[in-house]
């Protein structure tokens, strides 16, 4: 977040929520935002030279993502459209529509609860199995609820609000041995967790560029080469699979911010976990009964999810003008229902209330994290 030199500083700390846009980013999508405005499905010069473009944003995700095909990579308006094709579209394309049934875990994102709920409208079944303590999904307990009539299973790969990593490549092994297809939302994890497709083992993986410092209103969808999915809208984009006139400006972005953060990656990793580590200590060390929650071992580089008993959080944030946190998922903002998240690993509704949560990310500086420990402690005391 940009500071003048006559302002109070401002300390961004909510990158789950979303990034601000890479500069490299934004100088990649500006040709597309003035004078390369094509259509790519137009047939003259400029539009074939637009869809010149759009093959390369496309071949350019499929090899960041290790696909096989670039015909695998579904370019969408975001999350929510990818998370909903994936899994409506993968249940309307098996053979035995009037059979399917859902699997996913108590603590996904909304868009994948909602798709359930709508496929639960239509008279399909759908189980939500629990995680542990941690926010962790257990291969067996996937496995414990398998049946021959398992359309698909949906599981995230990093959680937005806890942050804890789950063994992706290990839940594929179990629902693969039972034939159904793999859905993973990796959007949270996207930029800080390798994504090789054939590694993770999975036939569906969804990603978005406002979460990896591109811009907002664009993600894509992976679709393994073989996997039937039905559009959710008619259209001729998107290999039939949408409709509207292609974002490229915003495509291109995703694409370079997929680049830029996988090029990075390493480093950057080591860089943000090193901050979030400090700030964590410091903020541990001053407010001695406030309490981790999600996996100290399996989780993103940036998160630290923080339940602080005696305070409201959402009091914290608004004494905190000068530093940007969340109380939860910013899908959840304005709610009064504790985060399902929180709820699924065990809090109460006042300790999910009392629980703040901090994104660290790639502008965040040593003196930012220094800044936001004494501020987060003086406010909390002040609360008290």
């Amino acid at each position: 977040m940009s500071n003048d030199a006559n302002s109070p500083r401002l300390v961004y700390l909510d990158h789950h929520a979303t990034t601000p846009l890479d500069p490299r980013v934004l100088t990649a999508m500006m040709p597309f935002l003035t004078d390369q405005y094509a259509n790519p499905s137009s047939a003259h010069h400029f539009g074939r030279q637009a869809q010149r473009c759009l093959r390369e944003a496309r071949k350019s995700v499929q090899h960041a993502l290790a696909a096989s095909h670039e015909s695998e990579i579904i370019f969408t308006s975001g999350a929510t459209e990818a998370n909903t094709l994936a899994i409506i579209g993968a249940v309307a394309g098996r053979q035995w529509p009037d059979e399917g049934h859902i699997v996913t875990t108590a603590i996904e994102h909304h868009s994948v609860h909602a798709a359930c709920d709508q496929l639960k409208k239509q008279g399909y079944s759908v189980t939500t199995v629990g995680v542990d303590s941690e926010g962790l999904v257990h291969p067996e307990d996937i496995a414990a609820v398998m049946t021959p009539h398992i359309t698909v299973v949906s599981v995230m790969l990093a959680n937005n609000e806890i942050g804890t990593i789950q063994p992706i490549a290990s839940l594929a092994d179990v629902v693969t041995r039972h034939g159904a297809l793999f859905h993973v939302d990796a959007v949270q994890g996207a930029g800080a967790l390798p994504l090789n497709v054939d590694e993770l083992g999975v036939d569906l993986l969804t990603i978005s560029a406002h979460k990896i410092y591109g811009p907002k209103g664009v993600g894509a969808l992976y679709v393994r080469r073989g996997t039937q999915i039905h559009a959710q809208f008619s259209g001729t984009q998107e290999y039939g699979l949408r409709a509207g006139t292609t974002n490229l400006a915003g495509i291109v972005g995703l694409a370079t911010a997929l680049r830029i953060a996988i090029e990075e990656r390493t480093l950057e990793a080591h860089r943000v976990s090193g901050l979030r580590n400090k700030l964590e200590h410091g903020l541990l060390a001053a407010i001695p009964d406030a309490r981790l929650n999600g996996s100290a071992r399996h989780r993103l580089p940036g998160n630290l999810s923080l339940t602080i008993p005696g305070i409201d959080a959402t009091d914290v944030i608004q004494a905190l003008p000068d530093i940007a946190l969340s109380a939860g998922s910013a899908c959840t903002t304005g709610t009064s229902k504790p985060s399902h998240v929180l709820s699924a690993i065990g809090l109460s509704p006042s300790e999910a209330r009392a629980t703040v949560r901090i994104g660290v990310g790639r502008w965040t500086s040593e003196r930012d994290v220094d800044l936001a420990k004494r501020r987060i402690a003086e406010v909390v005391s002040e609360l008290r």
